[in-house]
């Protein structure tokens, strides 16, 4: 079974919209810690001692019970457990117990493997596009899903751009540098100008390039050469969206085009 199937039968078996992530902790005997554990440690994390798994949540972070953040955490260490590879590693001490930290998952293949499970327990294809079905994208609609659903804008923009029926890309950046970004598969452009340097034209150059950091939150056009490289001659001046969500020398880009 894939782990999208395994993740979306799982929720399958919840007829609630917002899924009680605690709830199937509870009904598999998984008991879960929620205590300070200081920041720049981790997020979750799961670890196998005397035949019982037990997950901690670093609620320093934010991961409370019914937070957003905790809520995917949870699901992303449910993955930890419900994916065979990693429950058997755990258990055979092949895989070592290692802190779930937000932002730095996308590079390494487990965590990615337990990010995309939490996707998709939270938030089920079927469910999730039958709420998108003949809608235009906006900001506005990643913000009533991610309430519906009680998941983080940045957890639902990321599903957005995998099942949504608009193309988006997504960029994160931290003091003007570019950690990462990803795209739906039919976005016109991969390639970012400049590298990992945020553009000074984009609206979150802008926000970067604020001595002092205000947050701005606002929608704007932008141009296709403001962001993308390889740009064809005869696309220069395509228009695009961009809305930039900040937070202190962090930043989240979501653009699109009409």
């Amino acid at each position: 079974m894939s782990i999208k199937d395994l993740a979306e039968f799982i929720a399958s078996q919840y007829q609630e919209k917002i899924t009680p992530v605690n709830i199937i902790a509870k009904n598999e005997g998984l008991q879960i810690f929620y205590d300070n554990y200081e920041s720049g440690t981790f997020d979750g994390m799961t670890i196998y001692v005397n035949n019982r798994f037990y997950i901690h949540l670093n609620t320093h972070n934010g991961n409370s019970e019914n937070s957003k953040r905790g809520r995917f955490t949870l699901a992303h260490e449910l993955g930890h457990f419900f994916i065979d590879t990693h429950r058997i590693g755990l258990k055979k001490g092949i895989l070592k117990p290692h802190p779930s930290l937000v932002n730095r998952k996308q590079f390494f293949s487990i965590e990615r493997e337990a990010d995309y499970f939490a996707s998709c327990l939270l938030m089920p294809e079927s469910r999730f596009k039958q709420d998108i079905v003949k809608k235009k994208f906006s900001p506005q609609l990643i913000d009533g899903l991610c309430d519906q659903y009680r998941v983080s804008r940045t957890a639902c923009a990321f599903r957005f751009a995998q099942i949504g029926n608009h193309p988006i890309m997504l960029i994160y950046a931290e003091g003007g540098i570019v950690k990462w970004k990803l795209e739906s598969d039919d976005f016109p452009y991969k390639w970012l100008r400049n590298g990992r340097n945020v553009p000074a034209t984009t609206v979150m150059g802008e926000y970067f390039n604020k001595s002092n950091l205000q947050d701005i939150y606002k929608i704007e056009q932008i141009w296709a050469i403001d962001w993308f490289d390889y740009v064809r001659e005869d696309d220069t001046r395509k228009a695009f969206y961009e809305y930039c969500i900040p937070y202190k020398n962090k930043a989240l880009s979501i653009i699109w085009e009409d």
